[in-house]
């Protein structure tokens, strides 16, 4: 759309071209980048408490909103969805499940179990690009 000599466009077209690609960089989801924020939001959340019934509605809303925080300011183009059960170890199983229909290229998901002697903790993270 602009007239330019060949030396400059030849410049602008590279630089566009590196755009592209850091925009492609940006736009995919990295897994092992959400877990290690699960993670580490998870275990300042919980550290060594005991299961204690009266507080896991909070424990469970403190995770899922340092994860989101966390999330959101990695300034990339999702929009994400977190999720967390926390169940007392006594010897009930514990199944879950989940399917979705989305862009496999740019979206994706990602889950961190945290267990130990009084409890199960399960952290997952949807993640879907603008």
């Amino acid at each position: 759309f602009m007239d330019f000599n060949d030396e400059v466009g030849g410049d602008l077209c590279c630089r566009f071209k590196r755009f592209d690609i850091l925009f492609v960089v940006q736009t995919v989801f990295d897994k092992e980048q959400c877990i290690d924020i699960l993670k580490k939001a998870t275990e300042e959340v919980l550290g060594k408490q005991i299961y204690t019934q009266n507080l896991t509605g909070q424990w469970i809303s403190n995770i899922c909103e340092k994860c989101t925080k966390k999330l959101v300011a990695l300034n990339k183009p999702f929009k994400y969805v977190v999720t967390c059960v926390i169940m007392q170890r006594n010897g009930a199983g514990l199944h879950t499940a989940c399917s979705c229909f989305w862009d496999s290229a740019n979206d994706g998901s990602c889950s961190y179990r945290l267990e130990d002697k009084s409890m199960y903790c399960i952290v997952t993270c949807f993640a879907l690009a603008i």
